[in-house]
């Protein structure tokens, strides 16, 4: 198990892919700051990881600077203009798919994410260096192949009797109508060239411009409810975070339409009931923790979605009488009965601390693996199906509706602690994010662990995550057998999973000290990295 940190002094990224980690570091060697190094590792890991992630998803981001209040992008996509509960009856669908064509039906935001934060660094840290830069490392990728990775793999294969028939996956995923091999080259020529129009027209080309013309042609060819004005009345939004005082420090997330209220939440209920009292990595520990996601999933499934349809401030949830009532909800010896709706989803965390101490925490998707599947012919992207979290139920809280956003598991993490330290955390897996969160801080700032050995312990999840679809709480198989005795004793419906089973997730996390080291970490579940200098 890896459990030493990697330190470093002028600069650290951390991906769940080793070649987004080095296109990061490399762009703060060259004396780049952290959202410049940012788009750059985004931009790779779209390439070299899409199965977990492409340019047709969303992306969010916690922006950090030394002396500055904590800012956020939200880049998340509206449903279109023509997707409505009446478009989808007229389809004869009671629910929305979660592949194919009626799956794409919400505008694809990171590649805005990218655009403001370009603007936000030229702006705010004087940043120098050319998109087509930025995105040289992720051409490269696309051009002359990526090596196949095991999960690649493994995704395909598992998926591949429900995204076979959708337009354009074979063409662009599949290697004569099968999974890639592991070990495999991979090329995507359409996708170089898009990324390379992107370099030279800029990135609004994607929404308004050539090549959204050649989106919206795609997109209407397969069926899809989006058009070219959907993509033309896109824009990433610069918003304040919701935060958490915490015992230890302030602790920062995104605000609805994600779950970022819910993870501070956790943390929150777990101050309430005085954690630090408990031994680290106890069955009292995991309880807690697990007992206090159910207080906060319980307040998500009422409350979070787009804050424009919201009737409660997801600040004012995060108050210390809202946490002290959930707390006070939560029985110390016994479960509460589970079988609530889970969402499973999957995405990729990365992390960066430049040498100014400007951090980034940055989360980018497409949802499902694979999204909704499409393919569109002439540009390669792969189009996400963040939409199909919609109901078609008017008396839902997520209830279908044009223009509107859809709930988001997607939530990257940041903390500023009374200490002086800055850290930046966050892993992928729908419900697992907010829950490894809450373990990866724990036993972190908590419990005092090194970041490594915060990440590389084993994990628990209660519900469905990447990959899996039960509610029981799914422990790794690395805990002591006394402890999973001891959560079945407490009424848990324990599952055992793997040694480091990529159920869990891939997180990852990055700490400034106050002398200016960094200390990182990468999840041995992953093909990820720590690069530092």
């Amino acid at each position: 198990m890896t459990v030493n940190s990697t330190y470093a002094k002028q600069g650290m990224f951390v991906a769940p892919h080793a070649s987004a980690a080095e296109s990061g570091c490399a762009v703060l060697r060259e004396g780049g700051n952290a959202l410049e190094a940012m788009i750059a590792a985004a931009a790779t890991i779209s390439v070299v990881y899409p199965h977990m992630n492409g340019i047709g998803g969303d992306s969010f981001w916690l922006v950090h600077e030394p002396g500055r209040d904590v800012v956020t992008i939200d880049a998340c996509g509206r449903a279109a203009a023509r997707a409505s509960i009446d478009f989808y009856r007229e389809q004869h669908l009671t629910a929305i798919p979660s592949r194919g064509p009626l799956a794409a039906n919400t505008v694809a935001g990171t590649v805005s994410g990218w655009n403001m934060a370009i603007d936000y660094a030229k702006q705010h840290w004087g940043g120098r260096l050319p998109l087509s830069r930025l995105l040289d490392d992720a051409i490269a990728y696309a051009e002359h192949g990526i090596v196949v990775t095991q999960s690649q793999t493994n995704c395909t294969a598992a998926k591949l009797a429900e995204l076979i028939d959708v337009p354009g996956f074979g063409e662009r995923f599949l290697v004569e109508g099968k999974a890639p091999a592991f070990g495999s080259v991979l090329k995507q020529a359409r996708i170089a060239a898009t990324l390379r129009q992107l370099a030279k027209n800029g990135l609004n080309d994607f929404y308004d411009g050539e090549l959204a013309r050649s989106i919206a042609g795609d997109l209407a060819a397969v069926g899809s409810p989006l058009a070219l004005a959907d993509l033309e009345g896109h824009a990433a939004e610069l918003r304040p975070p919701v935060q958490l005082q915490h015992s230890l420090g302030t602790l920062y997330n995104m605000a609805p339409p994600t779950q970022g209220t819910i993870s501070l939440m956790i943390l929150g209920i777990l101050d309430q009931l005085g954690l630090d009292k408990v031994a680290a990595d106890s069955a009292d520990h995991v309880h807690l923790a697990v007992e206090a996601t159910k207080q906060a999933f319980l307040v998500r499934d009422r409350h979070i979605t787009d804050p424009a349809y919201m009737t409660a401030d997801p600040q004012q949830l995060l108050e210390d009488t809202a946490l002290a009532a959930l707390a006070t909800a939560i029985d110390r010896e016994r479960a509460l009965p589970w079988g609530a709706q889970s969402n499973c989803g999957d995405t990729v965390w990365m992390g960066a601390i430049d040498s100014a101490g400007r951090a980034v925490s940055m989360i980018q998707s497409i949802y499902h693996e694979f999204g909704s599947g499409i393919v569109l012919k002439n540009s390669g992207i792969n189009w996400q199906n963040r939409g199909c979290s919609f109901s078609l139920d008017e008396r839902a809280l997520n209830t279908l509706k044009p223009r509107r956003k859809p709930f988001h598991t997607l939530n990257p993490a940041l903390a500023r602690l009374n200490d002086g330290r800055v850290i930046v955390y966050g892993t992928m897996g729908g419900d697992g994010q907010p829950q490894t969160q809450s373990a990866v801080f724990t036993r972190y700032a908590v419990f005092g662990q090194g970041m490594q050995q915060a990440i590389s312990a084993p994990r628990w999840l209660l519900g469905r995550t990447w990959g899996q679809a039960s509610d029981t709480l799914k422990l790794e198989s690395r805990f002591d057998p006394a402890l999973v005795a001891e959560l079945k004793h407490r009424g848990h419906d324990v599952e055992v999973l793997q040694a480091f089973d990529e159920t869990m997730g891939h997180a990852g996390g990055i700490a400034r000290h106050v002398d200016g080291t960094l200390e990182a970490a990468f999840d041995p579940r992953s093909d990820g990295a720590a690069a530092g200098f």
